[in-house]
């Protein structure tokens, strides 16, 4: 089926707490590292500090900015092996992703992940779930050098599937996430499945809040598209 006009060129998912409810599981792969590595850390203050930035930004706060290459390497084995061996017996897509990832694809829309995650762990969660087929590209923290709310991960996408990122919808649920859309220049769907909607209304741009991507559609994009969507739906 040829592309339909009054949709967006490409839509660019972020991929955890879009595409996978991985997020319990990188609190708890996060837990346990600062608690085998002795770091202390408020409970309440963990999701803020690790979802989202990439794990260097991490290590070098509380390892110190001193890090050799092989030691940054070593640390992001460490957590993210944990990581693998938790998730897996648990991974599905969230509720409402494959029903948009199909429905856009059968329309033609060009599928993209611009995710922080590493790329062994991109490639490993997309073929788990099932997803992997309907992405034309696969971008990960490991192809930037600047990584969200820098705008570099969502510019890459965006020239790898060959299209302007003005025709972009992405979709997010982070704030720094948000931010890296928009500063790329593309319409934004934050999704509140990791951040209260009122926190991502007044902290970030997004051009529509959801509670859910089970609450988006073709509709819903090309309303985004379009510039008719509400920013505030009722939920």
């Amino acid at each position: 089926m040829p592309p339909d006009p009054s949709l967006p060129g490409a839509v660019i998912f972020d991929m955890d707490g879009v595409l996978i409810d991985s997020n319990p599981f990188h609190i708890r792969k996060w837990v346990d590292f600062f608690r085998q590595h002795g770091i202390a850390i408020a409970d309440e203050e963990l999701p803020k500090i690790v979802l989202g930035p990439p794990n260097e930004n991490i290590f070098r706060r509380y390892f110190g900015g001193n890090l050799t290459v092989a030691q940054m390497d070593e640390l992001s084995e460490e957590l993210e092996a944990n990581f693998r061996r938790a998730f897996a017996p648990h991974a599905r897509p969230i509720p409402g992703a494959r029903e948009l990832v199909e429905e856009c694809h059968a329309h033609g829309v060009a599928l993209a992940v611009a995710s922080a995650a590493m790329a062994k762990n991109v490639e490993f969660a997309l073929c788990a779930i099932g997803l992997r087929p309907y992405f034309r590209q696969l971008l990960s923290g490991d192809e930037v050098s600047h990584p969200k709310p820098h705008p570099e991960v969502y510019l890459k996408a965006a020239a790898k599937l060959g299209v302007e990122p003005g025709v972009c919808v992405a979709l997010e649920d982070s704030f720094v996430g948000v931010e890296s859309a928009k500063g790329a220049g593309m319409k934004c769907i934050a999704v509140a499945s990791t951040f209260p909607a009122e926190d991502l209304c007044r902290e970030t741009h997004a051009d529509l809040i959801v509670p859910g991507i089970d609450r988006v559609s073709l509709q819903t994009l090309r309303q985004v598209f379009d510039g008719h969507a509400s920013l505030r739906p009722g939920f």
